[in-house]
């Protein structure tokens, strides 16, 4: 069984966004194609943060790209973003969220981060998401969304560790890149570490293929 994962298709990580991923909004129109192509399950994930997350800047008066320690673990301070219930955490526009089988939340606790789709930061909790991909029979993950180096990264090497077969989705994700080239950097990583990196025009050429 196939699932597409799409991550954290959310106002706050487009241009004009809080934390912006650059031409973020230029995935858009391949993900729109991506949810009606013929997968068994399409799951989509929310940075969902509470008002005082550890992860905000602003809640220590310190500035984006610092560093402190959350849950004993080294955390960047990120400016505030994707909070419960605002315009930043809602879904982008463009694409067709009614073809979505489940929507995963993940960053509601706020004092650990969650990058990862799977878990938290410290693989302490689980968002729920292996669960319902066992209970479904999904062996195959495709992957898109935002960011590369981040949320992509972290749920890919998570889905390896956890048995699943995953795909990156290359040009159907974007980076944030505080530092040049690490969203490059992630898909060599991600990569090395036994994912499969796609091309979305190779990938729907496939699918296409097969159904017929």
């Amino acid at each position: 069984m196939k699932a597409l994962l799409l991550v954290d298709l959310q106002n706050d990580f487009m241009p004009g966004g809080a934390l912006a991923a650059k031409d973020g909004d230029q995935i858009i129109p391949l993900v729109n194609a991506l949810v009606h192509a013929p997968f068994d399950l399409i799951v989509a994930t929310k940075d969902w943060h509470p008002a005082n997350h550890g992860s905000f800047a602003d809640n220590y008066g310190k500035k984006v790209g610092e560093h402190v320690k959350l849950a004993g673990i080294d955390q960047i301070l990120w400016p505030r973003h994707c909070v419960q219930g605002t315009h930043g955490s809602e879904f982008a526009k463009g694409w067709d969220t009614s073809a979505i089988d489940k929507t995963v939340y993940k960053g509601t606790d706020p004092d650990i981060d969650s990058y990862s789709t799977f878990f938290d930061n410290g693989s302490l909790k689980s968002t729920g998401l292996e669960n319902y991909l066992r209970e479904h029979a999904v062996d195959e993950i495709y992957v898109a969304g935002l960011t590369t180096e981040y949320c992509v990264k972290y749920s890919v090497i998570d889905a390896l560790e956890l048995g699943f077969k995953p795909y990156v989705i290359v040009d159907a994700c974007r980076g944030v890149n505080l530092e040049p080239h690490d969203a490059d950097k992630a898909l060599a990583l991600m990569s090395q570490a036994g994912a499969q990196l796609v091309k979305f025009n190779d990938l729907m050429s496939q699918m296409m293929t097969t159904e017929t």
